[in-house]
């Protein structure tokens, strides 16, 4: 359970690439609050997805929607900056990428963009306790990143839960974030267990309808935290 504002953010790697005017209004006209981009390198993750130009368009054809760029890359602060100008809102970097993860949140912080903190799922909650005051925002993954549509790993559950007894035992201002495997079952387990951020493509972008796609997901949710 949590108090922060639940928020659904379609991915877009789950969109018709090939129609992304269409798929920008779409998810602008379904009610989600942000909107999610995948960065690949084919390095860090072994996939090769969007770069900065994907960014740019997206805050071209989305007017103000808040962007979460999430950079599954090897070194995030070499091209954080490009991506800040671009116009991300927030960036996700990963705990396990090659460089210092608190002197790269902090230039984030520093140009006046929201930090996340991205955790695969085998990664130990431990490591990121200290990072804490440093981020806006803990992504906590629930699949293996790198490719859309694979099943939900149940067992990182565990770990967003007691990520939400920590960030409210540190009083430190954290939504926590989920990505991977999120349909409405599992976006119920995970704000049940803390989450408040819900990142979903595969499962979203093939639903007929995206808003009342977008909608369901968030009374799911919505349901799962008052029971919670």
């Amino acid at each position: 359970m949590t108090n922060r504002p639940l928020i659904v953010a379609p991915s877009i790697l789950g969109a018709d690439l090939g129609r992304i005017e269409a798929e920008a209004k779409r998810i602008q006209e379904s009610g989600a609050e942000w909107v999610h981009v995948d960065i690949m390198d084919g390095h860090f993750v072994p996939n090769i997805s969007f770069g900065v130009n994907m960014v740019r368009t997206l805050r071209r054809l989305m007017g103000e929607a808040t962007l979460d760029v999430h950079l599954m890359i090897e070194q995030p602060d070499r091209y954080a900056n490009e991506f800040i100008e671009a116009g991300a809102d927030c960036l996700n970097i990963h705990l396990e990428a090659r460089h210092q993860s608190a002197r790269t949140l902090a230039s984030i912080r520093e140009k006046g963009c929201r930090t996340g903190l991205a955790l695969n799922p085998a990664t130990l909650l431990k490591h990121a306790v200290p990072l804490l005051p440093l981020c806006d925002q803990l992504l906590c993954m629930t699949v293996n990143p790198g490719f859309g549509g694979q099943p939900f790993l149940s067992e990182v559950l565990p770990k967003i839960r007691e990520a939400r007894e920590i960030i409210l035992r540190q009083n430190v201002q954290v939504d926590i974030s989920v990505d991977g495997g999120i349909n409405n079952e599992t976006a119920a387990q995970c704000v049940a267990s803390g989450a408040n951020i819900l990142v979903s493509g595969s499962y979203l972008f093939s639903q007929p309808d995206l808003t009342k796609a977008v909608t369901a997901m968030r009374s799911a949710a919505t349901a799962a935290n008052v029971s919670g």
